[in-house]
């Protein structure tokens, strides 16, 4: 049994002994035999997956500066994405049709991509060039058998529409054409021009919700105001 000045300094001791314990954690921090060694968690394979998602992401993040252009000829799907009006579809269908058949050679050799429109081609000659020779098409048979007329598989409604548009008077769905407006953007621009009044300018854009100075640049070429 012990006394209490014995309890005392055994319960002193303990507190020494636990504080040092503490300091110790402090300084030097947990053991590194019972910490996971770095990296564990991710596997090679992750981590070049996840580089090649970052890279993509970063390229399709920067809009085209101005003057720049895409070679269709040679690009690979994601920078073709970065043109005004292409998504990700459109790109894997355009370096599709110029792995399999050649290069376009020309903005109308790019016509033969279904889903291609006069207007979005419009659109798209100041942004594109072609660094190739358009591969000619065989000759035909002797006395062929007259071609029935291609028809597209989805015509595209934006063919119709004159570029560029009046900012003022641009209804929503002529406004999803031009790119980087979707149909619910188009709304807000619809409901902000009806609340506070006509657009001077198109960098006036930038008081709509949802639309920042990259988009109005990529803007600029497709919309006018007075």
């Amino acid at each position: 049994m012990f006394t209490p000045d014995e309890r005392r300094a055994f319960l002193f001791l303990v507190a020494v002994a636990a504080s040092g314990g503490a300091v110790r954690l402090l300084r030097h921090g947990p053991d590194p035999a019972a910490q996971p060694p770095a990296g564990q968690e991710l596997s090679a394979g992750d981590v070049a997956r996840q580089a090649a998602l970052s890279r993509r992401a970063l390229a399709l993040a920067q809009p085209l500066r101005p003057g720049e252009q895409v070679d269709l000829d040679r690009a690979p799907a994601d920078e073709i994405e970065r043109l005004p009006r292409v998504g990700p579809e459109m790109a894997r269908r355009i370096a599709l049709d110029r792995d399999s058949n050649g290069p376009f050679g020309s903005l109308q050799g790019l016509g033969r991509v279904p889903g291609l429109g006069d207007a979005t081609l419009r659109l798209l000659a100041p942004f594109a060039r072609f660094s190739g020779v358009a591969v000619p098409a065989p000759e035909a048979a002797a006395s062929p058998a007259p071609a029935a007329p291609r028809r597209r598989a989805h015509a595209d409604p934006c063919d119709s529409i004159a570029l560029p548009l009046d900012l003022n008077a641009a209804t929503p769905a002529q406004l999803t054409c031009a790119p980087g407006i979707g149909p619910a953007l188009a709304e807000r621009i619809v409901t902000d021009r009806t609340a506070h009044g006509p657009f001077r300018e198109v960098q006036d854009l930038e008081r709509v919700r949802g639309i920042g100075p990259r988009l109005v640049q990529r803007l600029a070429a497709t919309l006018r105001a007075p």
